[in-house]
């Protein structure tokens, strides 16, 4: 392989490496703006502290909730200390309590119908006590009897309610004096005074009850005592009475039985209830919680709290507040605060667009939860054990239903320096959740316009650096052309940081380039310029020692030294000859392209000029084939006919050397898709282009020919080896660029071959 052949394939590896590079497709463009989007992402940090934040906050506000409970449970047990008479002396300081004959009076909400129905008592089936044979007063063998019975207090009154099974019921006789001779209900009490008092009620029928006064004294008729009131109703399962009395006449003893009996005029046999009625140290004791309490209490019910009073057998001496509704004070204020914002187009938007989009993540407080303890007769807990005990204790709880966390403080009451009873106040965290929720409401809106204008901001900015970026990129291209040739200059920027210090550094690297460039491209010419004058005085020393030797040769006495000197001469002919036909070449490019812009363009017809063309190329390739095909009669073209006849013969030359069968096909024809153009095809059958050629083939000093270039008569000529420097199609390159027009070359198959395309665009003089 010749030197020329190994520097043409360095050049092709060289380019194709270029290339290849350039043209390697990113998979995915990190680019500048898509850094600084995802660096303005860590903005979404920032909620994230905040939202931490309010959560220790709670935690702090939770602390100072239950400090205040607490203060709030020792201010109502302080105001209770050492007040006896607040107390029920006998149930209240009882050491311990049986349930069924230590009554529990429950606080009603509203005055019950004195109906015999049960449907206006609170929760009667739960509250209510089961009386058996588990408490029974008299008794046979067949007992048949049982009850449910319950107590409650509303304004003056006491209430009770007696829910009677009986297989059989038997009322007083019309005629009966008697009033024990029937199913009958005995009750007992003692006023504050200790004043033993026994009642029965005997009725002759459903209805109106009749309850009558027995005596101490025996022989005394039973007086009717109007103080009872109620009403008795016959039921499937046997009987209803309900009643009410009087609290000025009841003290803190009672008991009450249900007597039975299955035969008229005969005394009952069985019966059950809470303690023997007619036995006064047999009386159970009855807690009526103190009206004094209560009125304490509900002085402190607008604190938000649910509070209680429980004695130490931890039986509710008075409540106030509902634990729905105690949610604190903050919550109040939370709420007075967004009645004063519920204005304007803003608060729609947070209303139904933010708000929303928050609680996804929040949660709101709810009211309706449900809680075994409200209404209780007992509470229970440790708190309040510890609080019995001396000890104040506050305490987290769940309600039942889990959908409420419930805050309670006990502190203890003393009577006598003893522990008589304690103060419970409970409050949900509703207020403080509520009041967390406005404060993450407003955090995430304060965030979320942060979040937005620093996007926004970072993508302005990303997006103006970006834009610069690519503006310096685009005249990076735009001064430098695909074959490197600097064909423009930078404008240097005039901005004061780096990016207009690296436009400055481009600016300068280009306007250097360029001059180095213009060097380059001039060099060719002057180097021919200069080695012309050398290289023709030395041609012109070579001719005079030829005619030297000739004229030697030509007389008699010529010696066999002169004979042998001429083939040096005639060497050195051939050297220069191929001297000057590479500086011919080199400068031919450099001369194009200043005749270029320099030339004016006429019209003239297309078809005449190439037609002509081939008829001389027929002339000049007398073994080869050329086939001219062309539609049209003629073709009014504008440009410069000595350069499309350049054009046209270095194509032709190039398919004449590459063909192998000696056929030329040449056609010519016009299209109209978009604008219409002209499209000249030059096709030869031989050796396909190789695959590494098709996007650098009409770059100068690009050559992949193997052998010699044909002679005139179309024949290889080894003999006469001429150095090819591959201008040809670069040259046919800037005259289809003169014209506006394209040129590309590709393979054919069937047979194999390469096509030539030349296109111009189909353009007239103004």
């Amino acid at each position: 392989m010749s030197k020329q052949s190994k520097v043409d394939n360095q050049q092709l590896q060289l380019k194709s490496a270029k290339r290849e590079l350039s043209k390697a497709p990113s998979r995915f463009r990190f680019g500048l703006r898509s850094k600084l989007l995802l660096l303005s992402s860590f903005l979404f940090v920032i909620p994230w502290f905040g939202y931490q934040y309010v959560w220790e906050m709670e935690k702090y506000l939770r602390f100072g909730q239950e400090q205040t409970l607490v203060g709030t449970a020792r201010a109502l047990a302080t105001s209770l200390h050492e007040r006896v008479n607040l107390f029920n002396k006998q149930a209240s300081f009882l050491p311990s309590v049986e349930q069924g004959k230590d009554l529990y009076s429950y606080r009603l909400t509203q005055a019950v119908q004195l109906d015999g129905l049960h449907n206006d008592w609170p929760s009667f089936e739960s509250k209510a006590h089961f009386y058996d044979e588990n408490h029974k007063i008299l008794s046979d063998d067949n007992l048949n009897i049982n009850f449910k019975a319950s107590v409650g207090k509303y304004d003056k009154y006491l209430y009770m309610f007696f829910q009677v099974v009986d297989k059989k019921v038997v009322f007083r006789g019309n005629n009966s004096l008697s009033i024990l001779n029937n199913d009958h209900l005995a009750l007992s009490f003692s006023d504050n005074d200790s004043n033993f008092y026994q009642f029965i009620v005997s009725n002759k029928k459903p209805g109106w009850i009749s309850a009558y006064q027995l005596s101490e004294i025996e022989g005394v008729i039973p007086q009717p005592a109007p103080q009872i009131q109620g009403n008795w109703l016959t039921t499937p399962q046997g009987y209803n009475i309900e009643l009410r009395i009087p609290l000025a006449d009841i003290g803190d003893n009672i008991a009450f039985a249900i007597y039975d009996t299955n035969n008229e005029n005969t005394l009952p046999t069985s019966a059950v209830g809470s303690a023997d009625p007619s036995k006064q140290a047999s009386l159970g004791t009855i807690l009526v919680p103190s009206p004094e309490i209560e009125r304490i209490v509900k002085g402190m019910k607008y604190t938000h709290s649910s509070i209680w009073v429980v004695d130490q057998h931890h039986r509710v001496l008075a409540s106030a507040g509902k634990l729905n509704t105690a949610d604190g004070a903050w919550n109040a204020q939370v709420e007075s605060q967004k009645i004063k914002d519920n204005k304007g187009l803003w608060h729609q938007f947070n209303q139904n667009i933010l708000l929303p989009l928050y609680y996804t993540v929040l949660t709101k407080p709810s009211r309706e939860f449900i809680d075994t303890i409200y209404d209780a007769k007992h509470l229970k807990g440790e708190h309040i054990v510890s609080a019995l005990n001396g000890v104040p204790k506050s305490q987290w709880r769940l309600t039942t239903d889990k959908k409420a966390l419930i805050l309670s403080a006990a502190y203890p009451v003393y009577i006598n320096k003893k522990v008589q009873g304690a103060v419970i106040v409970e409050e949900t965290t509703n207020g403080i959740r509520t009041l967390r929720n406005a404060a993450l409401e407003k955090l995430f809106t304060s965030i979320l316009a942060i979040m937005v204008m620093g996007a926004l901001t970072f993508f302005l900015f990303a997006s103006r650096i970006s834009s610069r970026i690519r503006q310096l990129s685009n005249q990076a291209e735009q001064a430098i052309d695909g074959q490197g040739r600097i064909n423009g200059e930078m404008s240097a920027s005039t901005a004061n940081d780096e990016i207009g210090d690296l436009s400055r550094s481009f600016a300068t690297a280009v306007n250097r380039l360029s001059q180095y460039n213009h060097y380059l491209e001039n060099m060719s010419s002057r180097l021919s310029h200069e080695l012309r004058t050398p290289i023709a005085v030395v041609k012109t020393s070579l001719e005079t020692l030829t005619m030297q030797s000739q004229t030697r040769q030509s007389t008699a006495n010529s010696t066999e030294l002169d004979a042998i000197e001429n083939p040096y001469i005639s060497r050195a002919q051939t050297g220069i000859n191929t001297l000057n036909l590479i500086l011919t070449n080199m400068s031919e490019s450099t001369q194009l392209e200043q005749m270029l812009n320099q030339t004016q363009k006429i019209n003239f017809d297309l078809k005449e000029v190439v037609s002509g063309c081939l008829e001389g190329y027929k002339q000049v390739y007398p073994r080869l084939e050329f086939i001219f095909h062309c539609d049209v009669s003629a073709i009014d073209f504008f440009g410069s006919p000595e350069h499309i006849v350049q054009l046209f013969d270095k194509v032709i030359n190039n398919a004449v050397e590459f063909s192998q069968d000696k056929i030329i096909s040449v056609s010519l024809s016009i299209s109209s898709k978009n604008n219409k153009h002209i499209t000249l095809l030059v096709k030869n059958n031989g050796a396909l282009l190789p695959s590494e050629l098709n996007d650098y083939l009409f770059d100068s000093m690009i050559s992949m020919r193997k052998v010699s270039s044909l002679n005139i008569e179309g024949h290889a000529n080894s003999k006469s080896k001429v150095p090819h420097l591959g201008l040809g199609l670069y040259i046919a390159r800037l005259i289809c660029s003169f014209h506006q027009g394209n040129i590309q070359a590709y393979n054919h198959f069937d047979p194999e071959g390469v096509i030539i395309e030349i296109t111009l665009p189909l353009v007239k003089s103004n």
